[in-house]
Protein backbone atom coordinates (compact mmCIF):
# COMPACT_ATOMS: atom_id res chain seq x y z
CA UNK A 1 0.00 0.00 0.00
CA UNK A 2 1.76 3.26 -1.09
CA UNK A 3 1.26 6.20 1.86
CA UNK A 4 0.03 8.43 -1.19
CA UNK A 5 -3.23 6.45 -1.38
CA UNK A 6 -3.93 5.63 1.76
CA UNK A 7 -5.96 8.67 2.76
CA UNK A 8 -8.20 8.02 0.20
CA UNK A 9 -7.94 4.41 -0.64
CA UNK A 10 -6.75 0.96 0.29
CA UNK A 11 -5.98 -2.48 -1.24
CA UNK A 12 -9.59 -4.25 -0.69
CA UNK A 13 -9.84 -6.54 1.81
CA UNK A 14 -12.30 -9.41 1.29
CA UNK A 15 -14.53 -10.62 4.55
CA UNK A 16 -13.41 -13.47 6.46
CA UNK A 17 -15.89 -16.50 5.72
CA UNK A 18 -16.44 -19.38 7.94
CA UNK A 19 -15.36 -22.91 6.47
CA UNK A 20 -18.27 -25.37 5.41
CA UNK A 21 -17.72 -29.17 6.94
CA UNK A 22 -15.06 -31.12 6.58
CA UNK A 23 -15.28 -34.45 3.95
CA UNK A 24 -16.84 -37.68 5.12
CA UNK A 25 -14.03 -39.91 5.73
CA UNK A 26 -14.44 -42.94 3.79
CA UNK A 27 -16.27 -45.88 4.86
CA UNK A 28 -18.21 -43.57 7.46
CA UNK A 29 -21.24 -43.07 5.81
CA UNK A 30 -23.24 -39.66 5.34
CA UNK A 31 -22.44 -36.98 7.94
CA UNK A 32 -25.20 -36.30 10.36
CA UNK A 33 -27.46 -33.34 10.29
CA UNK A 34 -27.53 -30.56 7.91
CA UNK A 35 -24.24 -29.06 6.82
CA UNK A 36 -24.15 -25.70 8.76
CA UNK A 37 -24.40 -22.28 6.81
CA UNK A 38 -21.57 -20.36 5.54
CA UNK A 39 -21.47 -16.99 7.77
CA UNK A 40 -19.51 -13.92 7.44
CA UNK A 41 -17.71 -12.64 9.84
CA UNK A 42 -19.00 -9.09 10.51
CA UNK A 43 -16.74 -6.04 10.37
CA UNK A 44 -17.35 -4.45 13.59
CA UNK A 45 -18.77 -1.22 14.83
CA UNK A 46 -20.92 -1.19 11.81
CA UNK A 47 -17.80 -0.15 9.46
CA UNK A 48 -17.10 -1.45 6.23
CA UNK A 49 -14.30 -3.85 5.33
CA UNK A 50 -12.55 -0.77 3.55
CA UNK A 51 -12.80 1.54 6.65
CA UNK A 52 -11.91 -1.61 9.01
CA UNK A 53 -8.67 -2.60 7.34
CA UNK A 54 -7.66 1.67 7.11
CA UNK A 55 -7.82 1.66 11.03
CA UNK A 56 -6.78 -1.72 11.44
CA UNK A 57 -3.21 -0.97 9.80
CA UNK A 58 -3.55 2.98 11.26
CA UNK A 59 -1.98 0.56 14.40
CA UNK A 60 0.14 -1.05 12.64
CA UNK A 61 3.94 0.32 11.92
CA UNK A 62 5.34 -0.48 9.20
CA UNK A 63 8.76 0.25 7.53
CA UNK A 64 8.95 3.22 4.93
CA UNK A 65 9.93 2.95 1.98
CA UNK A 66 10.44 4.86 -1.83
CA UNK A 67 9.91 2.74 -4.59
CA UNK A 68 11.85 4.36 -8.03
CA UNK A 69 11.60 3.70 -11.77
CA UNK A 70 12.63 5.50 -14.93
CA UNK A 71 10.39 6.47 -17.90
CA UNK A 72 10.50 8.42 -20.97
CA UNK A 73 13.88 9.79 -19.24
CA UNK A 74 11.95 10.69 -16.32
CA UNK A 75 12.26 9.64 -12.98
CA UNK A 76 9.10 8.54 -10.61
CA UNK A 77 8.81 7.57 -7.24
CA UNK A 78 6.46 7.16 -4.91
CA UNK A 79 6.31 6.17 -0.81
CA UNK A 80 5.08 2.41 -0.03
CA UNK A 81 4.59 0.98 3.24
CA UNK A 82 3.72 -2.33 1.67
CA UNK A 83 7.64 -3.33 0.92
CA UNK A 84 7.39 -6.96 1.83
CA UNK A 85 10.49 -9.73 1.35
CA UNK A 86 8.74 -12.87 0.11
CA UNK A 87 11.87 -15.31 -0.82
CA UNK A 88 15.44 -15.92 -0.01
CA UNK A 89 16.03 -18.45 -3.00
CA UNK A 90 15.24 -16.64 -5.65
CA UNK A 91 15.89 -13.29 -3.59
CA UNK A 92 12.59 -12.19 -3.71
CA UNK A 93 10.35 -8.77 -2.49
CA UNK A 94 7.22 -7.53 -3.09
CA UNK A 95 5.37 -4.18 -2.29
CA UNK A 96 1.56 -2.16 -3.55
CA UNK A 97 0.72 0.04 -6.02
CA UNK A 98 -2.52 1.89 -6.78
CA UNK A 99 -3.48 1.45 -10.41
CA UNK A 100 -4.73 4.76 -9.77
CA UNK A 101 -1.35 6.26 -8.57
CA UNK A 102 0.65 8.64 -11.22
CA UNK A 103 3.68 6.07 -11.16
CA UNK A 104 1.88 3.50 -12.13
CA UNK A 105 2.89 3.57 -15.50
CA UNK A 106 6.48 3.66 -15.13
CA UNK A 107 6.09 0.75 -12.46
CA UNK A 108 4.33 -1.04 -15.07
CA UNK A 109 6.49 -0.97 -18.10
CA UNK A 110 10.29 -0.65 -15.76
CA UNK A 111 12.62 -3.29 -16.55
CA UNK A 112 14.04 -2.61 -13.27
CA UNK A 113 12.66 -0.45 -9.57
CA UNK A 114 14.65 1.11 -7.03
CA UNK A 115 13.81 -0.08 -3.29
CA UNK A 116 15.12 2.33 -0.79
CA UNK A 117 14.75 1.95 2.81
CA UNK A 118 14.55 5.79 4.60
CA UNK A 119 15.88 6.46 7.86
CA UNK A 120 15.01 8.36 10.93
CA UNK A 121 16.45 11.45 9.20
CA UNK A 122 14.30 11.52 5.81
CA UNK A 123 11.07 11.86 6.85
CA UNK A 124 10.37 15.29 4.78
CA UNK A 125 11.54 13.50 1.79
CA UNK A 126 9.44 10.44 2.84
CA UNK A 127 6.66 13.06 2.48
CA UNK A 128 7.56 14.26 -0.61
CA UNK A 129 7.24 10.99 -2.38
CA UNK A 130 3.92 10.80 -0.85
CA UNK A 131 2.63 14.25 -2.13
CA UNK A 132 0.26 13.97 -5.18
CA UNK A 133 1.50 17.23 -7.72
CA UNK A 134 4.63 17.24 -6.08
CA UNK A 135 8.12 17.68 -8.08
CA UNK A 136 9.64 14.54 -5.93
CA UNK A 137 13.25 14.59 -7.81
CA UNK A 138 13.38 18.73 -7.50
CA UNK A 139 16.03 19.94 -4.95
CA UNK A 140 16.82 19.49 -2.41
CA UNK A 141 15.79 15.73 -2.93
CA UNK A 142 19.18 13.91 -4.07
CA UNK A 143 19.68 11.40 -6.27
CA UNK A 144 21.74 9.93 -8.95
CA UNK A 145 21.51 7.33 -11.97
CA UNK A 146 22.11 3.99 -10.77
CA UNK A 147 22.33 0.42 -12.25
CA UNK A 148 19.81 -0.30 -14.97
CA UNK A 149 18.96 3.32 -15.26
CA UNK A 150 16.84 3.72 -11.82
CA UNK A 151 16.94 6.47 -9.30
CA UNK A 152 18.86 6.18 -6.23
CA UNK A 153 18.09 8.16 -3.65
CA UNK A 154 21.10 9.56 -1.59
CA UNK A 155 22.05 8.85 2.04
CA UNK A 156 19.59 6.10 3.22
CA UNK A 157 19.43 3.03 4.89
CA UNK A 158 19.85 0.64 2.24
CA UNK A 159 18.82 0.56 -1.09
CA UNK A 160 18.19 -2.57 -3.58
CA UNK A 161 17.67 -2.57 -7.69
CA UNK A 162 15.61 -5.32 -8.49
CA UNK A 163 13.63 -6.83 -11.74
CA UNK A 164 10.08 -7.04 -11.56
CA UNK A 165 8.54 -10.56 -12.54
CA UNK A 166 5.01 -10.13 -11.63
CA UNK A 167 2.26 -7.47 -11.19
CA UNK A 168 -0.31 -9.09 -9.92
CA UNK A 169 -3.77 -7.45 -10.04
CA UNK A 170 -5.12 -6.87 -6.21
CA UNK A 171 -8.23 -4.67 -6.17
CA UNK A 172 -7.43 -1.48 -7.33
CA UNK A 173 -3.85 -2.18 -6.12
CA UNK A 174 -1.26 -4.09 -8.37
CA UNK A 175 0.65 -6.32 -6.10
CA UNK A 176 4.48 -6.09 -7.74
CA UNK A 177 7.17 -9.12 -6.83
CA UNK A 178 10.49 -8.12 -7.78
CA UNK A 179 13.75 -10.28 -8.32
CA UNK A 180 16.93 -8.30 -6.49
CA UNK A 181 19.76 -7.60 -8.65
CA UNK A 182 22.00 -5.05 -6.59
CA UNK A 183 22.49 -3.07 -3.79
CA UNK A 184 23.48 -1.59 -0.51
CA UNK A 185 22.89 -2.75 3.15
CA UNK A 186 25.40 -0.15 4.47
CA UNK A 187 23.98 3.01 5.17
CA UNK A 188 23.92 5.05 8.23
CA UNK A 189 20.83 5.76 10.93
CA UNK A 190 18.19 4.05 12.15
CA UNK A 191 15.01 2.75 9.70
CA UNK A 192 11.84 5.72 9.32
CA UNK A 193 8.40 4.39 10.74
CA UNK A 194 4.62 5.15 9.62
CA UNK A 195 2.53 4.45 12.34
CA UNK A 196 -1.46 6.58 13.38
CA UNK A 197 -0.46 8.31 9.88
CA UNK A 198 2.75 10.02 11.19
CA UNK A 199 6.28 9.14 10.37
CA UNK A 200 8.53 8.60 13.46
CA UNK A 201 11.47 6.77 14.19
CA UNK A 202 12.09 3.61 16.71
CA UNK A 203 12.45 3.97 20.51
CA UNK A 204 14.53 2.11 22.44
CA UNK A 205 12.34 -0.41 24.81
CA UNK A 206 12.43 0.43 28.44
CA UNK A 207 14.67 -1.73 30.16
CA UNK A 208 12.03 -1.79 33.36
CA UNK A 209 9.14 -3.05 30.73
Amino acid sequence: MTVESMAARSTTARPVNGGSAGAVPAGAGPAAGPRPAVSRVPAGDGQAPSELLRSVFRRHAAGVAVITAGHQGRPYGFTATSLTSVSAEPALVSFGISEHSSCWPAVARAEYVGVHILGEHQADLAATFARSGADRFAPPTAWREGPGGVPLLDDVVAWLVCRPVARVPAGDHRLVVAEVTAGDPAGDGRPLLYHQGRYSGLRDADPRG
